[in-house]
């Protein structure tokens, strides 16, 4: 299990796994519940490369960055993925 601590979002940590290069388990701690799930449910099995080059750069409001976007830098630390 992978735990990141975010910068700059509502939510302020992501825990996942990766097994076979694939992430699975996300969870958000604090943030919006409802949109949370949904990237969780939405990244379950998701190939982590894949993943990054989708959710890079999201941005809310103006931010500078966003859940999806922390997800995808999490993700990126973990797998060393750009």
């Amino acid at each position: 299990m992978y735990e990141y601590l975010t910068t700059g979002t509502c939510s302020t940590k992501i825990h996942f796994d990766i097994r076979d290069n694939r992430v699975y388990n996300v969870s958000f701690e604090n943030g919006c519940n409802g949109n949370l799930k949904g990237i969780a449910i939405l990244t379950e099995g998701m190939e982590a490369g894949e993943l990054v080059k989708r959710l890079k750069g999201v941005q809310c409001k103006t931010r500078g960055t966003s859940c999806p976007d922390q997800l995808a830098k999490a993700v990126a630390q973990a797998t060393k993925t750009s």
